[in-house]
């Protein structure tokens, strides 16, 4: 066993016993010791699916109340005529055959595609490079989508994708440290929401088994749900 770090120690002393409501919850993962930096708060929820059933799976995109305190570098696949009204809502980068060159061609600078329907004969050539790094865009998660321009917006503005993996549990990034309790609350407490309204008719028994919050260096502190 790997002997623990003085603050890893200290904090091991400092985790509360048994769930907690979401805001006592947030005040103990506050107590902790951290590093000198702005640490990323996360929340994972543990589900009753059976991820390896298609109608079981969870896959979508959300954007909280309060933000995340981050920003996206989107990139856009469209007609040529609504490549100037992608850039202005945001995107790094945006165009159909010019665009697919350039990431073919290893160019990588970029968190998010965005494609609207008609790009799609494009985009589905770039499916063995952008599918691997989890970057291909996709109706399920909103990235392909008419309206371009609405969701460049979203997602250089935060919005974030989420999905079950094949333990059944989604991770969702919920803001930062230094946010207001009453901030990481709210944008808890959405995700929660969405969660419940998107249970697959499929699944039975307990929906939610667990749910944990966490930061970037800190021990996860489970939460009454």
């Amino acid at each position: 066993m790997p002997r623990l770090s003085k603050r890893s120690r200290a904090n091991l002393a400092l985790k509360p016993d048994g769930p907690q409501p979401i805001h006592e919850a947030v005040k103990a993962l506050k107590k902790f010791r951290g590093p000198g930096f702005n640490q990323t708060v996360e929340v994972c929820v543990h589900l009753g699916i059976d991820n390896r059933q298609a109608d079981q799976k969870l896959r979508g995109s959300i954007a909280l109340p309060k933000g995340v305190g981050k920003s996206a570098r989107v990139v856009c696949f469209c007609p040529d005529d609504k490549v100037e009204a992608a850039k202005a809502a945001g995107a790094v980068e945006a165009g159909g055959e010019d665009l697919a060159e350039k990431i073919e061609g290893g160019w990588f600078e970029f968190d998010v595609a965005v494609a609207s329907p008609d790009m799609m004969k494009v985009v589905g050539k770039l499916g063995r490079v952008l599918g691997p790094k989890g970057l291909m865009p996709s109706p399920k998660a909103g990235t392909v989508t008419p309206d371009v321009e609405t969701a460049v917006k979203e997602y250089a503005a935060g919005k974030l994708e989420y999905r079950s993996d094949d333990g059944g549990n989604v991770h969702l990034v919920l803001g930062k440290m230094d946010f207001p309790d009453s901030d990481l609350v709210e944008n808890f407490q959405y995700f929660m929401d969405t969660i419940y309204r998107i249970r697959p008719s499929a699944a039975k028994g307990t929906y939610v088994k667990k749910c944990v919050i966490s930061a970037t260096m800190t021990p996860g502190v489970p939460v009454a749900v």
